[in-house]
């Protein structure tokens, strides 16, 4: 691919194509491990640091944000930052400078120049807040150069790359960490406290999704537009799944004594895009005449293996109010989040079958973290729980303990992603989830955002 290629041009070929076909071979062989054959062994606990050296890859919209927050989280330093587009870089650089440290390294000399930067010798952490296909060959770079690697969300777009982080990450000890920032979300994590506690008795179903009407971002012609609408193109599933997921997961301990057992995926007919377009840009519009197959609203089905159900949600073609659509249901009592925060529990309430207020809760149910962190993470982006999640992976890394989230909740959580797509493709077909964590998924353990660091 050559360096001149124009960046709206190379956007879109990569979203189209997949990133298998957007690296090069030589790059993709460089990066791939062989297949690990071998039984779960979790990686060493790492040493506590006195600080964590960071590169970051991509500092667009969101990785700028997330520079911001992590200038302000004592023991994180910034020390090289990398963007297609050299103005971002500088923007990136200027941050760090006038907020009183060094002017970290630039890299923009090309498409690959995150390459070079997670060669760098003076780097504890690469983070990545690229477009959705980069997000596996910088983390694999980045673990095979001896940094841990963390990412925005999706970790993986293909159920190969899912076990090429899993198995990196075993092989080489480096923790590989999706930053799902709705983990940390005020209403979730109170819920999560909850469910915790047993305010619900035992856990039976739940119901998450994201639903956010993108169609002024898909047809955005420049930014993410660019290879959001391109994914909308060429794939049909649920693309974005994560965040009504990862608040799901833990309140169902996936991966820490449950597991997910198989999903099935229906998708509905395809309208919403092409008609933003033709009442945005005319009926003889360039715009009006692409094809979209995603299907405005995906509907997916998840059995767990110890038998909860949950229905997750995709909707983001349509005009509709944003919600994720959080719901917990349990033997006691059931709980949701949108359209406002409204709980149920049996012998609790005050009035038998009638939701009631969440807020009547909230003294004593609040999570602790939101306790320690809520006056410092405000302004920051998305209510601030993205300054919470940048806080926690510092440190956890900082103090040598497990992060909140690991490899397989990342993977896990793609992967329904590419079942998704399957299912679709194969008329309603129920698929199983491969294991990634190869049994370690039956032993209970501790889920970290429940400890205070």
């Amino acid at each position: 691919m050559k360096n001149q290629l124009n960046r709206r041009d190379f956007i879109k070929t990569i979203a189209a194509t997949g990133v298998g076909l957007a690296v090069s071979d030589n790059l993709m062989a460089a990066i791939q491990p062989e297949r690990i054959s071998t039984p779960y062994t979790p990686a060493p606990v790492g040493s506590p640091m006195q600080k964590v050296r960071i590169g970051y890859v991509g500092v667009g919209l969101q990785g700028t944000s997330h520079v911001e927050n992590l200038l302000k989280v004592e023991g994180a330093e910034i020390v090289a930052v990398c963007d297609i587009i050299p103005a971002k870089v500088q923007r990136a650089q200027d941050m760090v400078e006038k907020a009183g440290f060094k002017r970290p390294e630039g890299y923009s000399k090309d498409e690959y120049d995150w390459q070079r930067l997670c060669e760098r010798n003076d780097l504890d952490l690469v983070y990545t807040a690229t477009p959705w296909q980069w997000h596996v060959p910088v983390c694999l770079a980045a673990m095979k150069n001896g940094k841990h690697a963390a990412t925005e969300v999706p970790a993986a777009l293909t159920m190969d790359d899912c076990w090429a982080l899993v198995e990196t990450s075993e092989k080489t000890g480096k923790y590989c960490i999706m930053m799902e920032n709705c983990n940390y979300d005020k209403v979730e994590m109170m819920i999560l406290n909850m469910v915790r506690k047993g305010l619900f008795g035992e856990m039976v179903h739940a119901e998450c999704g994201y639903l956010h009407d993108l169609r002024e971002v898909k047809h955005d012609m420049e930014g993410e537009g660019v290879w959001r609408r391109d994914f909308s193109m060429h794939h049909n599933g649920d693309l974005y799944p994560t965040h009504g997921l990862g608040p799901v997961m833990q309140c169902l301990d996936i991966n820490r004594g449950n597991y997910f057992d198989f999903m099935v995926s229906f998708g509905s007919k395809t309208r919403g895009l092409h008609a933003y377009a033709i009442d945005k840009f005319g009926p003889e519009s360039s715009q009006a005449k692409e094809k979209f197959i995603l299907s405005d609203v995906v509907t997916t089905m998840i059995r767990t293996m110890n038998g909860e159900t949950i229905v997750v949600t995709h909707d983001t073609s349509l005009p509709r109010p944003y919600s994720r659509n959080i719901l917990i249901q349990g033997t006691k009592g059931i709980v949701r989040k949108y359209p406002e925060p409204k709980i149920y529990i049996e012998g609790v309430s005050k009035t038998d079958d009638q939701w009631e207020p969440i807020n009547d809760y909230l003294k004593k149910y609040q999570h602790p973290i939101w306790e320690e962190l809520e006056t410092a993470s405000k302004g920051a982006g998305h209510g601030g729980m993205d300054y919470i999640e940048d806080y926690r992976l510092v440190n956890a890394l900082l103090k040598g303990v497990e992060p909140d989230m690991d490899v397989y909740d990342g993977v896990l959580m793609s992967a329904v992603r590419v079942l998704s797509e399957q299912s679709i493709a194969k008329a309603g077909k129920p698929l199983k989830f491969p294991d990634f964590t190869r049994g370690m998924w039956k032993k209970p353990r501790e889920l970290q955002v429940m400890v205070s660091l």
